[in-house]
């Protein structure tokens, strides 16, 4: 869907002003995140998803592997990856397996 453009100057710090009718259409408002790309002449700009990441300690991934192991074999092989983590099973808090 061509359409003719509509100009925007650019400012301080390469700041510029995204059109309102496009901004609407896209969905684009204050503190959305966006991402600028060279195309084929000139730059495309879209809206952009960013999702938090989590970095999970130590701790964290030695409560998931306890938590996670089915069945007593599985339980036994989790302690030991926990141990080899330098980390004492006991003192993780987790659900062990039935």
């Amino acid at each position: 869907m061509a359409s003719a453009g509509e100009a925007s100057r650019i400012g301080k710090r390469g700041a510029f002003v995204i059109p309102s009718r496009l901004r609407r259409r896209f969905g684009i408002g204050e503190g959305s995140f966006v991402i600028a790309e060279a195309a084929k002449g000139g730059i495309l700009l879209r809206p952009a998803a960013v999702t938090p990441l989590e970095i999970y300690s130590p701790e964290r991934k030695a409560s998931f592997l306890l938590t996670n192991a089915v069945g007593a074999e599985e339980y036994i092989a989790a302690r030991k990856e926990v141990r080899g983590m330098s980390l004492d099973a006991s003192k993780i808090p987790h659900r062990k397996p039935r």
